[in-house]
């Protein structure tokens, strides 16, 4: 069963393994509806992507935007969903009362929204058409890989009067170093050609082949046993909290399991037999 969908995040799974998930209010530049809210856009966000993790028919998605910007943060605007009212629209996670309310709201709600994306099991991309500012931001940094053009651009929260939120704070230092990430802290904004060269992006195309690579780079994962996918994100993952000792320990247990899975069979048969192979996730 799929997500409940909502007008401002579309979901479009593909044939060929793709899960697209679009942030949809272009006329707003892709601007969050919401906060912590159920129906908020991040929680919308983990939701399509449990979904898509679910899928067996899916084994990459994709985060992108509609228009010119992938996502541009908290609506500053509007920052109550005046414009998503009604029983679709529920309440939100975190307590709004005492003298706690704040952190509450923001740690057991937002915040906890946020992780959910890193707990995908599948590879995810963020497709970064343009600005991703704030939330977005955090959002296509707890993505696998991030794509990007001449058109892409980090802000960070420092027109809201904010410090990086949970995915700049911690990701940020450990892919560029401490002296980066401070500088992103202090100037706010990063360029697409600064932030390939920091190792933020994984790759930086043209706009107009900006979708030819994203899918060039989704053919080749979906190619790969899912199962050594999965095992080696969650690894890694957990390697960024852990000791050599460890991962050497995961990896080991892993190892062996993974050499008798229905998938590492097949990938030697296929091999020997000079065929595409056809994985299943076993």
């Amino acid at each position: 069963m799929g997500p409940k969908l909502v007008d401002y995040l579309t979901y479009e799974p593909e044939d060929s393994g793709i899960l697209w998930i679009k942030f949809n209010r272009p006329d707003r530049l892709n601007a969050l509806v919401g906060t912590a809210e159920e129906n908020g856009t991040v929680a919308k966000v983990g939701e399509y992507m449990r979904a898509g993790d679910d899928d067996p028919n899916i084994r990459v998605i994709v985060l992108t935007g509609v228009g010119r910007v992938f996502c541009a943060g908290a609506d500053l605007r509007s920052r109550a969903p005046a414009d998503v009212t009604g029983p679709d629209f529920s309440g939100a996670r975190g307590s709004h009362e005492g003298p706690d309310a704040m952190r509450q709201h923001f740690y057991h709600g937002l915040t906890k929204l946020h992780r959910d994306i890193s707990l995908i099991r599948k590879p995810t991309i963020a497709m970064i058409n343009g600005p991703a500012v704030g939330a977005g931001m955090d959002m296509a940094l707890h993505c696998d890989i991030r794509m990007g053009c001449e058109k892409t651009r980090f802000v960070a929260y420092h027109n809201a009067g904010q410090i990086i939120e949970n995915g700049g704070s911690y990701y940020l230092p450990k892919m560029v170093g401490l002296g980066r990430a401070l500088e992103f802290a202090y100037t706010g904004e990063l360029d697409a050609d600064r932030a390939l060269s920091w190792g933020i992006l994984n790759h930086l195309v043209p706009s107009e082949q900006l979708e030819e690579a994203t899918r060039a780079l989704c053919k080749r994962i979906v190619a790969v046993p899912p199962l050594v996918q999965w095992v080696g994100k969650r690894i890694m993952r957990a390697a960024l909290d852990s000791s050599l000792e460890t991962t050497m320990v995961l990896t080991s247990n892993a190892g062996g399991i993974l050499q008798s899975s229905e998938d590492a069979k097949e990938a030697r048969r296929a091999f020997a037999e000079k065929r595409p192979p056809v994985f299943k996730g076993q």
